[in-house]
């Protein structure tokens, strides 16, 4: 493969890898300090009960989502193929949201009742602003691999949804007096309860867009990019000789347990091409040669 492909794959590997490693790193940070610290007298829940906040649910969920990117990413860097699979892709996507709308609670609702620097110090340092802003950056300019459609989106809503349902029944059906929870996010006491209720899973949704639109926008610029230097390097050559040289190349650095067809590339180079082959039988061909090229080296 043509070295400034190589680099440019090997950069956007080096920086998503950084990212999610950070992201999951100030994640285990944030939640540590919330579980060894079993008093503080401006918060109720620390200890074991930290996780009954969705600041901390939403960040955990997030700091796996983060982790779950790695081995992919690790792989991209081996294989010369950067690539994160839908799946991944939808569910940072969704962890993001939910560690977003956190953000904005503690900006908005928090910091005005309690002050900014109680709302954004210690381990609220990490889980109200460090991870939330660092998981934004990550998922909208690094974790680039997979365009997210309008109905993915929509599963962002879900953990707020499911969070919201266990708060109802916690704070208002059962109340503190009884064993449940103290309202301590306001949504029932410090703003009128309907309110609340219509307007956190729009907001949520509307959140997942905008992050959608950040997201996919700059997947776009990255895909635009790469074209043009796979433009640069085959123009001279019609697609078949190109995948041709790809198998070849690859086939010599990797074994036969190794094998990755690389279909994002494929599709970059027939749209820059202008090919007739489709995407099947180009990944079927670079395959083909692929065993070809390998089986001759070992004879």
């Amino acid at each position: 493969m043509n070295e400034s492909v190589l680099r440019s794959n090997r950069k956007q590997c080096i920086f998503a890898l950084i990212s999610a490693c950070i992201v999951a790193v100030c994640v285990c940070v944030g939640v540590t300090m919330n579980l060894v610290t079993l008093y503080d007298v401006n918060f109720d829940n620390m200890g074991i009960r930290t996780f009954c906040m969705f600041t901390v649910d939403s960040n955990i969920l997030a700091g796996l989502s983060m982790l779950m990117c790695i081995p992919y990413i690790i792989d991209g860097l081996r294989s010369g193929y950067y690539h994160l699979p839908d799946w991944v892709v939808v569910l940072t996507h969704v962890a993001v949201t939910a560690v977003a709308l956190t953000f904005l609670v503690s900006l908005c609702i928090l910091s005005p009742v309690k002050g900014f620097r109680l709302i954004f110090s210690g381990s609220r340092f990490f889980l109200h602003g460090v991870c939330p802003l660092l998981s934004i950056l990550a998922f909208c300019c690094f974790l680039n691999s997979h365009m997210v459609r309008p109905k993915e989106a929509l599963l962002a809503v879900i953990p707020v949804l499911i969070y919201a349902i266990v708060y109802l029944v916690m704070v208002v059906f059962i109340g503190k007096a009884r064993g449940g929870w103290d309202d301590f996010y306001g949504f029932a006491t410090r703003i009128p309860l309907w309110i609340s209720l219509v307007t956190i899973l729009p907001l949520t949704y509307g959140i997942a867009m905008l992050l959608r639109w950040g997201h996919n926008s700059y997947c776009s610029y990255q895909r635009k990019k790469d074209t043009a230097l796979f433009y640069v390097a085959y123009k001279d050559r019609n697609l078949q000789e190109a995948v041709e040289e790809l198998a070849r190349t690859n086939s010599q650095k990797h074994t036969r347990k190794r094998i990755v067809i690389p279909r994002q590339l494929f599709r970059y180079m027939i749209l820059d091409t202008g090919s007739d082959m489709d995407l099947g039988e180009v990944c079927r061909h670079y395959l083909e040669t692929y065993l070809e090229s390998e089986n001759e080296g070992l004879a």
